[in-house]
């Protein structure tokens, strides 16, 4: 399959602070599912192809009630996640088999636009590695293991890290193989397993205040407002 640009979207999270039993990929928004938002920005965009990784039996679901139902034509592989998020992240890389770059999304937020998406396809061409990001708009502490502020930076220097984060897709790949090879801890976001795997510099790319992650009620209520 011979696909140069593909986005892995992730639609695993079982979304516990929703205070909900449906996982908030789920959730409606104006009678659509918040996936479909993220989903159709993809459809839309430069990318030749999708990987959809989602829950554990939850394969079948995705594919009846939402790829098919909505005629998403470029989600062209549907695999289930793992334990860790990174484990699912793999997964999708694993689904792909030939590529320039990869963006990898979080399902749960719906407002990507496909300028966003444009802005890393371009920077990750010159960079190799990206990641989506807007300027905190707050003074940012960092805290002690008591509670206590400990360190106070520069608010100039500070930004809010968003998705997709993109990478070359030869470049990801090999950082998530030494991840796991390694078993290195405290990762928490892509663009962090290249840092600590090979070292290799990101650049940050412009997203949206509005590319927000819907984690908790709050989120949804506000996205019912931006839909």
């Amino acid at each position: 399959m011979n696909k140069k640009i593909w986005a892995i979207v992730l639609a695993g999270g079982q979304g516990k602070r929703m205070n909900s039993s449906v996982h908030k990929q789920y959730l409606l928004i104006h009678d659509r599912p918040v996936l479909y938002y993220t989903l159709h920005a993809f459809e839309n965009s430069r990318a030749d192809g999708i990987v959809l990784v989602c829950g554990s039996g939850e394969i079948d679901y995705c594919r009846e009630k939402i790829v098919d139902r909505y005629g998403f034509k470029k989600v062209l592989k549907i695999v289930e996640g793992g334990a860790e998020r990174y484990h699912s992240v793999y997964n999708g890389l694993k689904a792909i088999e030939e590529a320039s770059c990869v963006l990898i999304h979080d399902g749960a937020r719906p407002f990507v636009t496909e300028d966003i998406i444009d802005r890393n396809i371009e920077c990750v061409k010159e960079y190799g590695a990206c990641v989506t990001a807007m300027p905190s708009k707050d003074t940012i502490k960092i805290a002690d293991e008591c509670g206590f502020v400990a360190d106070t930076p520069d608010r100039s220097r500070t930004w809010i890290v968003q998705t997709p984060q993109t990478f070359e897709f030869a470049l990801i790949k090999k950082a998530y193989e030494k991840l796991l090879s390694e078993n290195m801890t405290g990762i928490t976001d892509d663009a962090m397993v290249v840092e600590q795997a090979l070292g290799y510099p990101i650049k940050f790319v412009e997203g949206s205040y509005t590319n927000i992650k819907i984690t908790t009620p709050e989120d949804l209520k506000i996205a019912q407002i931006l839909v």
